[in-house]
């Protein structure tokens, strides 16, 4: 049984193809991971900041009842 070389070529280069949209999403998603990745460092930051700015003022309510 011979195999023919142009079926061969045929599946090379639908597998080629596979491969470039494959390819493609990834860096698509890569890309959103990134957005995503940023998003949640700068919500990080917002906690902290707020955080900071609650012990803060709850410190100045313990230091104005004391007095």
């Amino acid at each position: 049984m011979a195999i023919d070389s142009e079926l061969l070529k045929s599946e090379r280069d639908r597998l080629r193809d596979a491969l470039r949209e494959t390819e493609a999403l990834v860096r698509k998603v890569e890309s959103d991971l990134k957005v995503l990745r940023q998003r949640e460092i700068q919500t990080k930051r917002e906690i902290e900041a707020l955080s900071t700015l609650i012990e803060i003022k709850d410190q100045r309510e313990v230091k104005s009842d004391g007095t």
